[in-house]
């Protein structure tokens, strides 16, 4: 059988919250045909920027079951896995594919810090307990752990892994994966200050896996377009440059403070962040505003800056 294959923007999206502070579906439904309606190809639910630490187990279970729902098939569905456990890992992908995911994205087990080869381990041992096409995230910032080419590419060779996420600041890393050519789609992090999504792209890379599409889908869909002709490479430094201070102001705080804070600002319903997380107060979140406004995209997606700004704080 073929693998899946997803080329393009792969966004990380937000977890909404009602003014009660629970999960609020309806908002969730409508930050999808959001998604869809302007070229992202992928979602990721419970990735870093889904606060996923911070719901608990009945709730992971419930964003699966409900939003699975919510596909259309003009998105692929994939749901963040990541456990302490390789047990609880498992348990967590046969739900999410016994409840209609199409993917499962895996970090390594945070705070154990454990050595390259034992986290190699785990991700065969994963792959080999279910046949849901599965993603790597390499994500040493968050967890600690950080995988060398070398075992990343003997993990892919597993029929089961189709899809890297790299946040590493090593574009020579990237370099020797797309160099030996593995059948998975290589995706980076859209951080500027990890460096990656230029030579990414630049060498083949199939697109990012970002969470700056939360709030600019279109402008990140041009971005993780794969460069086929000089035109695509073209197209994509001009809207790469003149989004770079969006994205810089999009990791001025842990992921996801600032992403969260200006679209809940924009008119996005997103509500709060969970404590121990704050939303950027009034002056940070100001500069967010500014950034929006001479960049032209409150006029493109109608975002409600006048309105909104002074609930968000």
């Amino acid at each position: 059988m073929a693998k899946m294959r997803i080329e393009g923007s792969f966004v990380a999206t937000v977890t909404p919250f009602d003014l009660a502070g629970k999960v609020d579906f309806g908002a969730f439904r409508a930050l999808l045909e959001f998604q869809e309606q302007h070229g992202t190809v992928a979602i990721l639910f419970m990735g870093s920027t889904g606060e996923p630490t911070l719901l608990n187990p009945e709730e992971k279970k419930q964003v699966v079951v409900e939003t699975a729902k919510m596909k259309t098939g003009r998105m692929k569905f994939f749901y963040g896995c990541t456990g302490n456990t390789i047990d609880l890992v498992i348990d967590n992908i046969r739900f999410a594919q016994a409840n209609g995911a199409d993917g499962a994205i895996i970090a390594a087990p945070p705070y154990l810090c454990a050595p390259e080869r034992d986290i190699e381990a785990f991700y065969l041992e994963v792959a080999d307990a279910t046949d849901l096409p599965l993603g790597i995230y390499n994500n040493p910032p968050r967890v600690k752990t950080d995988l060398h080419w070398d075992n990343l590419l003997r993990i892919f060779q597993h029929p089961n892994y189709v899809i890297h996420k790299e946040s590493t600041k090593r574009v020579g890393q990237v370099a020797q994966v797309l160099a030996a050519k593995p059948d998975v789609t290589v995706m980076c992090c859209d951080s500027p200050n990890l460096g990656l999504v230029v030579p990414t792209m630049s060498l083949g890379g199939h697109g990012t896996a970002n969470m700056s599409g939360n709030l600019i889908p279109a402008e990140m869909a041009l971005i993780s377009t794969p460069w086929k002709s000089f035109q695509d490479a073209k197209d994509f430094r001009q809207t790469y440059l003149r989004m770079l201070p969006l994205l810089h102001f999009n990791y001025s705080e842990i992921n996801p403070v600032a992403v969260k804070s200006l679209m809940r600002a924009v008119g996005l319903p997103v509500g709060a962040l969970r404590k121990p997380l704050r939303g950027l107060e009034a002056d940070a979140l100001a500069k967010g505003l500014r950034i929006i406004q001479e960049l032209g995209l409150d006029e493109r997606y109608d975002y409600r800056i006048r309105e909104r700004a002074a609930l968000a704080v």
